[in-house]
């Protein structure tokens, strides 16, 4: 029966070209654009190199000092004796990590200058993050401890500056500072704001130790690493309680601390909702995201089910004549269901090889530094979850329609 259904249903498809073309336009037109936004979001918040234990990761990226009257606030990423103090001691936790942002840094290969991204951390970042060497070893806590002139670069780094030749041992002059290369990694990208960087050097070999003094505001990152993950709200509450235990020194400018240990998604979502003490903003963006990703899903198969519609008073002799003759309605219902399942099976293939080649155009565009957006095996499952979708929500009506259509009525024309 069912080698039966999709006969019927090719024939059905290729009968008015038109109708088949419009619906097939839509499902893969929308299925690109979820798919694309989708292998995005994943990129830019999902579980991948060097980022890959992100299930029991948080971080602290910035503080905001308050105005007593709540009507102005200062803020920035926090600095090395705030994260150094409140963070590093935390309980119930595997490693902690203080690191900078990242900064322009520079050099020069033939007496041109070559500029990069230059970020210094310490030894329990290389313990946290998951880089993929492709040559040397990681800085370590002796590196800095004892203020090695050591550094990582990433392979673009190395092409940059040693061409095909391997890098270890080589020095690289930065800023008036020559660091020895004892590492090659896979490009991060752009927008995995904790890892980061072109190349990477101990904190300790700063010019200067002004990084040390007191203080709230910075450039520097913290990344906590829970022993486990059900240990994460333990450490959020944590974090919160000795947040609100710190004494401000002078409570006439700033009477009120936050900052939050949390994922890079509940930080964006903090800002882009625009409420810093909303503890639901992490929650609320999901659902926006998801109500966007449903309400784009809804107009193509508003129009899938009004062309199926119509196709019910083309199809109502042949309707008239199968119920005639014995057809069940649940017969009629499995036939429509599977044309429109063919139909967006179809889509869905042409989307997903849009979406390829549009990520493929997207990945080698150079707009966002080493932007890696693959297909994976999540983004598949979530691209299969709408063709279902579509496939059968936009048969839904039409197949309980046609299933009520009297066969004398049928005969005549089509039901009313």
């Amino acid at each position: 029966m069912l080698r039966n259904y999709f006969l019927i249903a090719v024939q059905v498809l290729m009968r008015r070209k038109f109708f088949t073309f419009i619906s097939l336009f839509g499902i893969t037109f929308t299925l690109m654009v979820l798919t694309v936004a989708t292998a995005f979001m994943d990129h830019v918040f999902g579980p991948a190199a060097p980022e890959t234990r992100l299930d029991r990761t948080l971080g602290v990226f910035s503080v905001r000092l308050v105005n007593p009257d709540r009507t102005g606030s200062t803020s920035s990423s926090a600095s090395y004796q705030f994260l150094d103090k409140y963070v590093r001691t935390l309980p119930s936790v595997e490693k902690v990590s203080v690191f900078t942002q990242m900064g322009e840094a520079s050099t020069y290969k033939n007496g041109e200058e070559v500029k990069f991204y230059l970020k210094y951390t310490d030894g329990e970042f290389w313990e946290i993050m998951d880089f993929r060497f492709r040559e040397g070893r990681p800085l370590t806590h002796d590196d800095e401890k004892k203020g090695n002139f050591v550094a990582v670069i990433n392979q673009a780094t190395r092409q940059k500056l040693f061409g095909e030749e391997p890098a270890l041992g080589k020095f690289i002059p930065i800023d008036g500072q020559t660091f020895r290369v004892v590492g090659v990694v896979d490009n991060v990208s752009f927008l995995r704001i904790s890892p980061f960087a072109d190349v990477w050097v101990p904190i300790s070999t700063h010019k200067s130790s002004n990084y040390k003094e007191a203080g709230f505001l910075g450039n520097f990152y913290a990344a906590i690493l829970a022993k486990d993950p059900k240990d994460i709200p333990l450490i959020k509450a944590d974090y919160q309680t000795r947040v609100a235990q710190i004494e401000l020194p002078n409570p006439k400018e700033h009477n009120l601390i936050l900052s939050f240990a949390e994922t890079f998604f509940d930080s964006i979502a903090r800002q882009m909702l625009g409420g810093v003490e909303n503890k639901e903003a992490s929650g609320t963006l999901k659902a926006i995201l998801l109500l966007i990703a449903l309400l784009f899903m809804v107009l193509p198969t508003i129009n899938l089910v009004n062309i199926n519609v119509s196709r019910i008073a083309e199809r109502a002799s042949e309707i008239g004549v199968r119920k005639a003759f014995g057809a069940s309605s649940w017969t009629l219902v499995g036939q429509f269901v599977t044309e429109n399942v063919l139909l967006t099976l179809v889509g869905g293939l042409l989307g997903f090889v849009l979406s390829f080649l549009v990520i493929q155009y997207i990945n080698h565009a150079g707009w966002i530094a080493y932007l890696d957006l693959r297909l994976n095996f999540r983004v598949f499952l979530y691209g299969l979850f709408i063709i279902v979708f579509f496939g059968v929500f936009s048969g839904v009506y039409p197949a309980w329609r046609m299933s009520r259509m009297n066969p004398v009525e049928a005969l005549k024309g089509g039901a009313k």
